[in-house]
């Protein structure tokens, strides 16, 4: 094989189905960019949305998707920023497939990831590859949740602030990432999850962890809350179950507008509630403002929490062995449901 290229998982057309594993040219950072080197991909449930369904939609055929990888940097562009990640360094990183619209150089299922500079994060030695893939969309979906509903970034409540956060779906990385950067905010985090992921999730911070399946959840979080004496002004729904959150955020919100920010679009019967807003979470649509907030998630954020240990890889990793030919094995696994984990492909 030359080095002018490298392995892919490419999708041939729009929701074919099946990725197809061949060789592709390897590209050239351009002046903002990245290429890494991949070591580890995880996978997320957009990624068979788009595999199976053509959603969200992109306009390049064929190409590749993903979006978490972890690696080492191999070359930087001729623009990066001065504190951006050097070549040999060891990132985590998020792979803008969606929002190049299906560029197939910035697709995670392949062995070398163009990614901008404002996407990666430099790693701890103590924190493994696989480990490290956990981390991108898990940050970056809670962090574009928080600028949906206008949280301001520098939020630092105490206890005696009494201010509260509802996490529904904190098993999920993406919920367990909005457990973590809540607590950080100084936020009392009230959670549902099965049961037998309420230890684990009360270790990452949350205040009171309850069990989605109960009949009287609802009233268990409101009546917990309210035993101590916080009010919730502000939600977190990554799991698609936009109705419960609401009645509670209506309960709990006190005088002022409570928001909450949904990583699932919202059915189109999703009740009015008054003094309630929902969002649906998105990062800046102007590609500055973009680029500013991925700098912030992962250049100042999660690079200083990852080095005092303030935010770990969550929830556990599971790895999908095979390498890029058992992404469509791992991506049907998930479609299926998975609970507690989240896939990882090691190349």
């Amino acid at each position: 094989m030359s080095s002018a290229q490298h392995p892919a998982a490419i999708l041939p057309s729009k929701a074919a189905g099946a990725l197809q594993v061949t060789q592709r040219a390897t590209p050239t950072p351009g002046p903002h960019d990245l290429l890494i080197e991949v070591s580890a991909i995880a996978l997320n449930p957009i990624d068979y949305y788009q595999r199976d369904m053509g959603f969200p939609p992109l306009d390049h055929y064929p190409t590749v998707l993903g979006s978490d990888i972890a690696g080492t940097v191999i070359s930087a562009g001729s623009s990066v920023p001065a504190d951006a990640p050097e070549p040999g360094t060891r990132v985590a990183a998020f792979a803008p497939s969606f929002f190049t619209k299906g560029l197939p150089d910035y697709g995670a299922f392949q062995t070398r990831v163009l990614v901008p500079a404002a996407n990666a994060v430099p790693l701890p030695s103590r924190m493994s590859f696989g480990e490290a893939s956990l981390l991108p969309m898990a940050v970056v979906t809670t962090w574009s949740g928080w600028y949906s509903i206008g949280l301001p970034r520098g939020t630092a409540y105490t206890a005696a602030d009494k201010k509260g956060m509802l996490v529904w779906g904190g098993a999920s990385s993406v919920g367990s990432g909005a457990v973590q950067v809540a607590k950080s905010m100084g936020f009392s985090v009230y959670v549902t999850a099965s049961e037998k992921h309420h230890g684990y999730l009360k270790g990452l911070g949350a205040r009171e962890v309850f069990d989605y399946k109960s009949e009287s959840v609802v009233e268990d979080i409101v009546k917990a809350a309210r035993a101590d004496g916080v009010t919730v002004q502000a939600g977190f729904d990554a799991a698609g179950q936009t109705k419960p959150c609401l009645e509670i955020l209506k309960e709990l919100k006190g005088e002022g507008t409570a928001k909450l920010a949904t990583a699932v679009p919202p059915a189109e019967d999703t009740p009015k509630v008054e003094g309630v807003e929902v969002k649906f979470v998105a990062a800046p649509g102007d590609e500055e403002a973009r680029t500013e907030h991925f700098h912030f998630v992962f250049g100042v954020w999660l690079k200083e929490k990852l080095a005092t240990g303030g935010f770990v890889p969550s929830p556990a990793m599971k790895v999908v062995e095979g390498g890029l030919e058992s992404i469509d094995k791992g991506l049907d696994e998930l479609k299926k449901g998975v609970s507690g984990v989240k896939l990882v492909i090691e190349v």
